[in-house]
């Protein structure tokens, strides 16, 4: 794989982001916001779909699709809107954008080992389809933004009687709490799946997908990739994604063999000019976006993803550090509000290790560092001191099912850690999460297999297997090797409910976690059947106008069974209704 591309040296690329943002005015270093509407919704949409599918944790990846879409999005010369790339936690193999730049590669592309040149004509054709608006453009009954805009209104209704307003914790630096109610989850899950699936298989002309070939490859070839890089990207996706029309890719781009021999036919025009650094674009579209921030004109519930866009954007430099200091800001003061033993030290020390380690390898000269070790070492000084006291509450034996969880993240080196794995399996078993019972059994007892502890967990893990309905958690057992008894039981279970469990998100769970499992195509197969099951209650209950229903089977369908002909029976209708 070529040498993935890289920031100046961290130390001109901070001086040239200083000077430039000294000897020109915001307004001038700010690209700009062509539709303030049309961005807002794109916004919207974008955080919908980060909350339905999950935020791909991957720094170092999102740093190297960051640093070539934006060499090709120079090349375009792009000032519409900022554009922004991100990782979509989805299995199909991928790549989509929305009409105001949020652009999107999901897990199953970035699994196909796609080279820098490949990586640049996929970003390319996705920057080519916001740059001619091609999302405005599609000429079906309904246009994209009617079917999203009809799911939302439809689903606000909803959530507007359902709402518990119950607000959650963020789950990471850069995650907004869950902001929904009950209607809300609903109507925001079910809008979310509309949005991405309309987006991936609603097809473009064959007159969009060759414009944003052609102009993807040029331009990919101007920020000096290989202009063989599309021609590549096709062959290899010919090789590992199946070619019907179900899986990801072969219905959202069609003409496929056509597309094919243009891109190689036009590769043997176009040479790759010596690679030019974005950083004056990469700078102008973060202080966009920061404008965006500072203007608070937007919900509060996107700041978060504004900010992760803005460090995506340009993650060295003044800017850069004055958001990651706000983000730790809020985490610190958050945690520290609580009462010392309810306070999460684990946490919040990893988020500052996190953000250490990426400012070191950016820009290692930074003062930032010092200030990140001085608030990372006052936190490891508390959180020592509050050892004792915790590990008092411990041996008295009366403490929560949060206690022990603050206890492993605070305190994961402890001698303690054994017991407190084996006492959250119990708990995590009384509640009935099972997958989780048995990741901390098999953790208490392959950390320590000859302690009372760990003879415990592996005595439970013997007797709990034959019961286990969750099938991620019998895999877990099928897949480990300390104990061929506990394995063969796990086996002979997960054989037994493979093809009748009977909750659509089992399945989906263990396809998710598992795609290469054991039992990977009798479970697809099973999570067909319960979609198709699902989608006529969603008849039924809409003949009976039980709206809250019907949405709640939706949600279902859209959440854990997106590529099945019930999803696309939903899909069909949202347009035939429109």
């Amino acid at each position: 794989m070529p040498e993935t591309p890289r920031l100046r040296s961290p130390i001109a690329a901070t001086l040239a982001a200083a000077l430039l943002l000294l000897t020109l005015s915001p307004a001038a270093t700010a690209q700009k916001i062509a539709n303030p509407k049309l961005y807002e919704e794109s916004l919207r949409f974008a955080h919908e779909v980060m909350q339905r599918y999950g935020i791909l944790d991957d720094p170092a990846t999102l740093r190297r699709v960051a640093d070539i879409g934006y060499r090709v999005a120079r090349e375009s010369g792009y000032e519409g809107y900022p554009l922004t790339f991100h990782l979509v936690d989805m299995p199909e193999p991928n790549a989509f954008a929305l009409p105001a730049g949020h652009i999107f590669i999901t897990r199953g592309m970035l699994d196909l080992d796609l080279t820098d040149d490949m990586l640049a004509a996929l970003m390319g054709h996705e920057i080519g389809h916001v740059v001619f608006e091609h999302h405005l453009k599609i000429r079906k009954k309904a246009t994209l933004m009617s079917v999203l805009s009809q799911v939302l209104l439809i689903g606000a209704a909803v959530g507007a009687s359902e709402s518990n307003d119950n607000r959650r914790t963020p789950t990471g630096p850069y995650r907004s709490p869950e902001p929904y109610g009950t209607g809300d989850r609903v109507q925001g899950a079910a809008a979310a799946g509309l949005i991405v699936n309309e987006l991936l298989l609603r097809s473009f002309s064959r007159e969009h997908e060759d414009e944003s070939d052609e102009e993807g490859q040029r331009w990919a070839a101007a920020a000096g990739f290989g202009p063989n890089g599309a021609a590549e990207l096709m062959a290899r996706m010919g090789e590992r994604i199946p070619q019907a029309e179900k899986y990801g890719y072969w219905r959202t781009h069609p003409f496929f063999s056509d597309r094919v021999r243009a891109a190689g036919a036009r590769s043997e025009f176009l040479k790759r000019r010596p690679p030019r650094p974005a950083d004056e674009f990469r700078i102008r579209t973060q202080a966009a976006l920061i404008t965006q921030l500072e203007s608070k004109t937007l919900p509060e519930e996107f700041v978060p993803l504004l900010r992760q866009e803005a460090l995506t954007a340009w993650p060295v430099g003044p800017a850069a550090e004055k958001i990651r200091f706000a983000v730790l800001d809020e985490l610190r003061t958050a945690e520290l509000e609580r009462p010392a033993l309810e306070r999460d030290y684990g946490r919040l020390i990893g988020a500052y290790r996190e953000q250490a380690e990426e400012v070191a390898e950016l820009s290692p000269q930074s003062p930032a560092l010092g200030r990140l070790e001085r608030e990372r070492d006052a936190l490891e000084t508390e959180r020592r001191a509050l050892y004792p006291e915790a590990r008092k509450i411990l041996t008295a034996g009366v403490f929560e099912t949060a206690f022990l969880e603050r206890f492993q993240s605070n305190f994961p080196e402890a001698e303690e850690a054994p017991k407190v794995s084996l006492a959250l399996g119990d708990s995590y078993s009384r509640l009935g999460n099972q997958t989780d019972a048995v990741r901390l059994y098999l953790k208490s007892w392959q950390g320590a297999p000859e302690s009372p502890e760990g003879q415990r967990a592996a005595a439970g893990l013997r007797n709990l297997t034959p019961y286990l309905e969750r099938l991620a958690a019998l895999e877990q057992l099928v897949l480990q090797e300390r104990d061929g008894e506990i394995r063969e039981l796990a086996r002979q279970r997960l054989d037994q409910i493979a093809g009748s469990f009977g909750e659509i998100d089992n399945g989906a769970e263990y396809l998710q976690r598992f795609p290469n499992g054991s039992q990977v195509e009798q479970v697809a197969q099973r999570v067909e059947s319960l979609a198709d099951k699902l989608y006529a209650e969603v008849v039924l209950y809409q003949a009976l106008g039980d709206t809250v229903k019907a949405l709640d089977r939706i949600q279902k369908i859209l959440t854990h069974a997106p590529r099945s002909h019930a999803a696309d029976q939903l899909r069909a209708q949202a347009v035939t209704e429109t």
